[in-house]
């Protein structure tokens, strides 16, 4: 008689809990996936804005070249958001810093898109 109470009061997760948690936790996976290449991008602009800036060859050069050799790493990194054109170049204690402001508009599903603004500045 005590196994028949003891099999009423075993708890654990039902079928529509299991469902509820595996259709959130598909639509996390679904939404990150869609993001992470906006981020890599955002990584690989910042990158390329910090080693442009430390270049050396390119302290003293004119604003078209510093543009210039941007986008010749864009095109090998493929950076497709932001061109050479859109960067801000400006002079600091002799360094020069680079810094691009630039919104991502990301479709997740059906009508519904993320809008993610990234601001990257040159180390």
């Amino acid at each position: 008689m005590n196994y028949h109470k003891m099999s009423l009061k075993q708890k654990g997760i039902g079928l529509v809990s299991l469902l509820m948690w595996s259709v959130v936790l598909v639509l996390i996976v679904i939404t990150s996936l869609r993001i992470a290449p906006a981020y890599i991008e955002y990584s690989a602009i910042k990158k390329n804005l910090s080693a442009i800036a430390k270049d050396t060859s390119l302290q003293n050069t004119n604003l078209n070249q510093i543009r210039l050799a941007f986008s010749r790493r864009a095109q090998i990194d493929d950076i497709k958001s932001i061109s050479g054109q859109d960067i801000k170049i400006s002079r600091e204690n002799g360094r020069v810093i680079l810094s691009v402001g630039y919104t991502e508009k990301i479709p997740l599903f059906s009508n519904v898109s993320l809008s993610i603004d990234f601001e990257a500045v040159s180390d």
